[in-house]
């Protein structure tokens, strides 16, 4: 008899709230897992897939998947690292300025990063003088982190570990979690071990993609399974509130095609959300972002998207034009998989990140080369599916434009630069 936990299982109750009032409003499919990354053509046989269901509740309004995937298998060896993009350097050294105003620093503060990644952020904070800790579930990108001289513990974060880190290493004057309270199965779970860490005067500190931004902009393609919930500044009330901390700051960032940096305080210092979330709160009600009817429609201009899409590369493909792609994202994954884009319409991708190159893309199974391949191979068009670094891109490969090719960008809608 074995007691492993199983790698797949379906949860029937809300992660924010608890209700079973939950409705499904968008079906990607069964699906391989957007990071799951093969090394060769022998395992394309034997790949798993599983549903990409996307469902909002009735209750709360909050949008999630209810199909969760072991987080060991989804965060053990992982493949993304931040420090491989321009546009997030960038970003980190703003970040790390306005914290440490806000927090303080001194070599006495100390600052902890819940699935910290490369250690890119807390290397921005360590230019501050400020002591840091990374905590990250996946053994290969610690080993990088604390390689590069960012001090790392390889495990996942939770209460229990939040109040196991504060007695080992004292509070800290702010915890952050950059795209990672959207991957936790229990978020309210997660916030407890910022509060649990957190010294009476910190800030708990989360970026996470914004709703209202994955609803009119269409970025349907951020949906796959690490992503278990897409918040909104009033289900991030809710799940602090649960977590005994209260939202006292809201930033928009344009950063993954819009996020939201919410900085939020234990409720024994702060008795109230601050007004201006609230009255954030109240637009997103007004405007509806999350009701039943804007969500439906969400999801029909999904299917328009793919379509669109399909008929340009079909069109391309029919006047033996030659399509490349640039970039192999977990976003990417999704919409080569909902839109079954394969290697007869896109023969191979692009990448700038050593981890991906030489792999190939899962579900899709297009071949991850070098990004220098792209100016050697020279492709009519070029579809880029990390689109949220478009602009980077771009400037990076002048040089292919210059030569006459032409970008593709799948979202909102499929369009020939």
């Amino acid at each position: 008899m074995t007691n492993a936990r199983p790698m797949h299982r379906r949860r029937t109750t809300c992660r924010a709230c608890g209700s079973g009032d939950l409705e499904l409003f968008l079906p990607l499919g069964n699906v391989a897992l957007a990071n799951s990354f093969l090394r060769s053509p022998a395992e394309f046989e034997g790949e798993l897939r599983f549903p990409l269901d996307v469902y909002f509740c009735r209750g709360c309004s909050m949008v999630q998947l209810c199909d969760v995937i072991d987080p060991e298998v989804l965060f053990r060896n992982y493949l993304y690292v931040t420090g491989t993009s321009d546009t997030i350097a960038k970003h980190n050294v703003g970040y790390a300025k306005t914290v440490v105003e806000l927090v303080g620093g001194g070599k006495d503060a100390l600052v902890v990063e819940a699935a910290s990644n490369d250690g890119s952020l807390l290397k921005c904070f360590q230019a501050h003088g400020v002591r840091v800790l990374g905590v990250e579930p996946a053994t290969n990108i610690a080993e990088k982190a604390n390689a590069a001289g960012v001090p790392t513990t390889n495990e996942f974060f939770d209460a229990k570990k939040g109040a196991e880190l504060r007695t080992k290493h004292g509070p800290a004057k702010a915890v952050i979690g950059n795209n990672v309270l959207a991957h936790v199965d229990d978020p309210v779970d997660f916030l407890r071990g910022f509060k649990a860490l957190l010294a009476e005067d910190g800030l708990a500190i989360c970026e996470v993609p914004e709703l209202a931004e994955f609803v009119e902009r269409l970025e349907y393609d951020t949906v796959y399974h690490e992503h278990l919930s897409y918040f909104s500044v009033t289900s991030l009330m809710r799940v602090c509130e649960e977590a005994g901390l209260r939202v006292v700051r809201v930033d928009h960032v344009p950063v993954h095609g819009g996020s939201v940096r919410m900085y939020a305080a234990p409720v024994e210092r702060v008795r109230e959300h601050a007004p201006e979330v609230v009255a954030m709160s109240a637009k997103e009600k007004s405007a509806g972002i999350a009701s039943a009817e804007r969500l439906r429609r969400f999801a029909r201009e999904v299917e328009a998207q793919r379509a669109g899409l399909l008929e340009l590369l079909e069109n391309l493909h029919a006047e033996k034009r030659t399509v490349g792609a640039y970039g192999a994202p977990a976003k990417g994954n999704t919409l080569l998989n909902y839109c079954g884009i394969t290697t007869r319409l896109v023969p191979w991708t692009v990448d700038k990140s050593p981890l991906k190159v030489g792999l190939y893309t899962p579900g899709s199974h297009l071949p991850v080369l070098a990004a220098s391949e792209l100016l050697e191979r020279q492709p009519d068009f070029c579809l880029i599916l990390a689109w949220n670094f478009a602009e980077e891109i771009q400037r990076q490969q002048a040089e292919y434009a210059r030569r006459g090719g032409r970008f593709i960008l799948p979202i909102p809608r499929a369009r020939v630069l």
